[in-house]
């Protein structure tokens, strides 16, 4: 009996484990309708260091748009620098100070993902970004293939970046 009784809350883990997923998802195809959709033209960029950086051809992108500010984008910093060490992942900090405050950031919060300063938005205006973290993952063709708005875990992305190599 007490078997069957923890077998029945595990099927209703499960469900509410799968309704969140499903809304989660739902929401963030709605947040992300406008969305620039456009296929990525640039293919290299400057970094808040000063470096420049090429983007790798026949390979899928992470473009991670978050802010220093935003404590669902801190939450978040671990799964990037995480997914930043096995694919290309650039991210775009948006309005979060100097190039010389993101060096510290990053060294505070031992970040070694790329980082873009879009320290007055314009970047983010470019793709129409109005909610942070927003996730934009690129095909080998630099096509969208997945949009992601607020929190993503990171077995979410990484499923998401293997389906659009595999599959895009």
């Amino acid at each position: 009996m007490l078997k069957n009784k923890y077998i029945k809350y595990l099927i209703e883990l499960f469900f509410l484990f799968f309704v969140i997923t499903i809304t989660a998802n739902i929401i963030s195809i709605y947040r992300s309708a406008n969305l620039n959709k456009e296929q990525l033209q640039a293919t290299s960029f400057i970094l808040s260091d000063g470096l420049k950086y090429i983007t790798e051809e026949n390979k899928p992108l992470i473009v991670h748009f978050w802010a220093t500010w935003c404590p669902i984008c801190r939450a978040e910093l671990s799964n990037i620098e995480f997914i930043s060490k096995h694919y290309q992942v650039l991210t775009v900090a948006v309005n979060s100070g100097s190039n010389n405050e993101m060096a510290e950031y990053a060294k505070k919060h031992k970040l070694n993902f790329k980082i873009i300063n879009d320290s007055d938005g314009v970047m983010a205006k470019k793709f129409n970004i109005s909610m942070f973290p927003t996730t934009i993952i690129y095909n080998k063709n630099k096509n969208i293939a997945f949009i992601d708005t607020g929190y993503t875990s990171t077995l979410g992305i990484l499923s998401k970046v293997w389906w659009a190599e595999k599959f895009n």
